[in-house]
């Protein structure tokens, strides 16, 4: 149990990864490779926040968000907004990614930082297994913030706009839908989740320059898992992921973890190639 909870703690940070880069999927059909390393700056504005400033928790976590929002609002404007073409936005939202990465080595170093987390340290037992706090909150705050963005999507009017947007954002425009502001504000939103993320993932991974990229990769493959589009279908994924990748450590050695998680997502791909709640959309032309 300890195993298996260590491996959904690990999974629940694939998986907000994972969210940010539905977010701005459903909303712009494009794919922010930057997305992992908003997350890895918030880690960096909570410890700077909290250890050099001695800030309350939530008085950090609530300026990192302001702080990511920004910055994710200066990507669309520069990343996003001036490209027109899917695939140079992978290549632009890449190199605003490695800008970010070299940013953060440049202010605070290369060494790991330790991250506080407001709630008690140590861990206790449940159902004979061993769970540590920030990976109880960690697990909560995926689920919370997955099932929040779908009620949000299905309830609000926005939500529904940002669904049709996703389906055929010329429509949507004839429509009266401002397709450019609503990408802005899904933007600027899904930089405010990697400002609160952050201020969890910190205590769990520490915030280090590197977690940008690891964290990228394994919350696309969680993603991919899942579906492109599907919130739930992400959050499985992370899961999925986390709980692969502790087990093939366990029992497989940590040569294998990577390979392991590979192995699975080719296996999905094989079976479902849109992933496990992916959908395929027949249109008449």
């Amino acid at each position: 149990m300890t195993l298996l909870y260590s491996g959904l703690s690990l999974g629940a940070v694939y998986a907000l990864v994972a969210l940010g880069y539905n977010l701005v999927y459903l909303s712009s059909r494009a794919f922010n490779f930057a997305q992992a390393q908003l997350v890895m700056v918030a880690a960096f504005v909570a410890y700077t926040a909290l250890v050099v400033f001695r800030l309350p928790w939530v008085v950090a976590a609530l300026l990192a968000m302001a702080v990511l929002m920004v910055v994710a609002v200066i990507e669309e404007r520069i990343a996003l907004r001036l490209v027109t073409d899917h695939h140079t936005i992978l290549i632009t939202t890449l190199g605003f990614a490695t800008l970010l990465d070299g940013a953060a080595e440049r202010i605070w170093g290369s060494e790991a930082l330790d991250v506080p987390f407001p709630g008690p340290e140590g861990a206790w037992s449940l159902l004979g297994g061993r769970l540590h706090t920030v990976d109880l909150a960690l697990v909560l705050l995926a689920v919370l913030l997955v099932v929040g963005a779908h009620w949000y999507r299905r309830r609000f009017l926005s939500g529904i706009a940002i669904i049709g947007m996703s389906q055929d954002r010329e429509a949507a425009t004839l429509r009266g839908i401002d397709v450019r502001k609503l990408a802005l504000i899904t933007f600027a939103v899904s930089g405010a989740l990697a400002g609160l993320m952050g201020a969890f993932v910190g205590p769990k991974t520490f915030a280090l320059t590197t977690l940008g990229a690891s964290m990228a990769l394994k919350g696309f493959v969680a993603l991919a898992i899942g579906g492109f589009g599907s919130l739930y279908g992400g959050l499985l994924g992370g899961f999925t992921v986390g709980i692969v990748e502790q087990v093939s450590a366990r029992y497989l050695g940590a040569e294998f973890s990577h390979i392991s998680v590979f192995a699975v997502l080719m296996l999905v791909l094989l079976v479902r190639p849109r992933g496990v709640f992916g959908r395929v959309r027949e249109r008449v032309v």
